[in-house]
């Protein structure tokens, strides 16, 4: 066979055989979790009251403290509630200090203050964006008697993309929280 030919059959098979189409492997199905909006039902301490989703079970810790657990996310707001004596700054280090003790894992920290006058509310909401243990942290006060701070946690290992949609709904809880919470009278 002439060289001629040679070359013609071997340049007409690499034209036959890149003619297929590339396959490309399929992407992964993204899961998506949508979850109803919960009525609210109030619940009321001897400092503090506020009100919170239904969905939510309320397991009362200590006399100070208590948890909303979300069975069915997996998830848990824990709040705690302490007296200021004169140590307000103290609480306001602690509370900050510990919403930044996830910048290792976190990939941002929202700050997001959070100012009602009329009720003598204020505080910081920080979201936490990223793998870190804690999607969300947030502390109010009257800045004179009481102070109260909150933390999410899902009990899984942190994965953003996974626990996502949960981290989402149960920050709008946390904001119900912070915008419902009223002091009770000294």
């Amino acid at each position: 066979m002439p060289l001629k030919n040679i070359l013609t059959f071997l340049i007409s098979i690499l034209i036959l055989c890149s003619c297929k189409e590339e396959v490309l492997p399929k992407p992964k199905a993204m899961l998506r979790l949508e979850y109803e909006t919960g009525d609210l039902q109030p619940y009321k301490t001897k400092a503090y009251q506020f009100e919170f989703n239904k969905r939510a079970v309320i397991e009362k810790e200590s006399e100070n403290s208590v948890t909303l657990k979300y069975p069915d996310m997996k998830g848990s707001i824990f709040m705690s509630y302490k007296p200021v004596k004169g140590d307000l700054n103290k609480l306001l280090s602690d509370a900050q200090k510990l919403s930044y003790e996830h910048v290792v894992k976190a990939d941002n920290i929202i700050e997001q203050p959070y100012i009602d006058e009329n009720m003598r509310v204020f505080g910081m909401y920080y979201e936490v964006k990223g793998n870190a243990a804690s999607q969300a942290q947030f502390y109010l006060t009257d800045s004179l008697h009481h102070f109260v701070t909150g933390s999410l946690y899902f009990y899984a290992k942190p994965n953003y993309d996974s626990i996502y949609p949960a981290a989402v709904y149960l920050q709008k809880d946390i904001r119900q929280i912070m915008e419902t919470l009223r002091w009770k009278e000294e």
